[in-house]
């Protein structure tokens, strides 16, 4: 037998409780009676009120409350095999880490809240492989593809700015690393998610685009920061931020360019998504599920039934029979005019 919930056994610890409970008010009701009248007198007068009848009533409702902890626990048993298979696509998520995604435009910045929406967007996959390359000047693979999620979100989660040594936003690059990633000769069943500021500092991320429709890849494109440009912060060290300049001692402002991303969503058969400062990857995977899906296989897996509705319907029994037992016993006597 296996439980779904085995925490809820703790609430057994309660039956001690319970049980002092109703020893206490059964003892408060014997001396309330007994400030009216004597002991005697009072069982004469209440006769039909037996304390086995108490303890009865008791009895039922501890049994209730233990087919109810019982039933919460979630039991388990009764094994069916049942056949599984397994389809969806293969996506992978490039993501920008440029010195540019520090940009605080986005809250706490564009890298951490892209890195927060990924790691959700995983959440959502079922079924489907999924992998993460990072590029700033150059890229490279962080995470190859795999079903195990909770893996890929710890790739995700240890990236920053300083993994890679050459800055700029290498688009192309980025594009090229996804279409080899894949390692499919099947020309479908292929996303790639690429989340990035726009500035292309390379200029043949088109051309990439093309190369990779034509190998079967899907792009969609996701436009992270403000078009109107924002500082970017560089620490100095000592909790000491300064913010990025130039060799002519100019502010350096980074700011979303959607036109190359457009073009290479149109080139790649996907869509652009304009995320700006409200980044919400959910909307691309509304587009992932209705995409055409492969087969990954199958698998035989063996389910435990669940089993809590026998102890359910034992408990409502039970919480009905206290309802109805009554506290006294009714007996007919007699009246002799006096007490004997």
């Amino acid at each position: 037998m296996r439980f779904g919930n085995p925490e809820f056994f703790l609430l057994l610890l309660l039956t001690p409780v319970f049980i002092g409970f109703f020893l206490w008010t059964y003892q408060r009701k014997k001396t309330a009676l007994a400030r009216f009248a004597e002991l005697k007198l009072v069982k004469k007068l209440t006769h039909g009120s037996a304390f086995s009848r108490q303890v009865i009533k008791w009895t039922l409702f501890m049994a209730f409350f233990f087919f109810l902890v019982t039933a919460l626990v979630r039991p388990r048993f009764g094994v069916k095999m049942e056949l599984f298979e397994r389809r969806g696509i293969d996506l992978m998520v490039a993501l920008d880490i440029s010195e540019s995604m520090l940009a605080e435009d986005i809250a706490p910045n564009r890298l951490e809240r892209a890195k927060h929406e990924i790691a959700k967007l995983f959440d959502l996959l079922k079924g489907d492989r999924a992998g993460l390359i990072v590029f700033a000047g150059e890229s490279f693979v962080q995470c190859p593809l795999t079903l195990d999620y909770g893996a890929a979100k710890m790739f995700l989660d240890a990236v920053s700015t300083g993994w890679v040594q050459i800055q700029g936003t290498a688009l192309a690059d980025a594009i090229k690393q996804a279409t080899e990633a894949f390692r499919s000769k099947t020309h479908k069943y292929k996303v790639l998610v690429l989340i990035t500021d726009g500035e292309d500092h390379e200029g043949n991320a088109v051309e990439a685009a093309k190369t990779a429709a034509a190998e079967g890849a899907v792009i969609y494109t996701v436009g992270v920061g403000s078009e109107s440009g924002v500082p970017i912060p560089v620490s100095r060290g000592g909790g000491t931020i300064v913010y990025k300049k130039d060799k002519e001692g100019n502010l350096v402002m980074s700011r979303l360019e959607p036109v190359i991303l457009e073009k290479i969503a149109i080139e790649g058969h996907g869509k652009y998504f304009h995320a700006g400062t409200d980044l919400d990857l959910s909307r691309i995977m509304a587009e992932i599920e209705r995409m055409e899906k492969k087969e990954l296989g199958s698998s035989r897996l063996n389910i435990y039934e669940e089993r809590y509705q026998i102890f359910l319907f034992i408990a409502i029994v039970l919480l009905f029979i206290e309802f109805i037992v009554p506290e006294r016993v009714r007996r007919r006597e007699t009246w002799k005019g006096r007490f004997e």
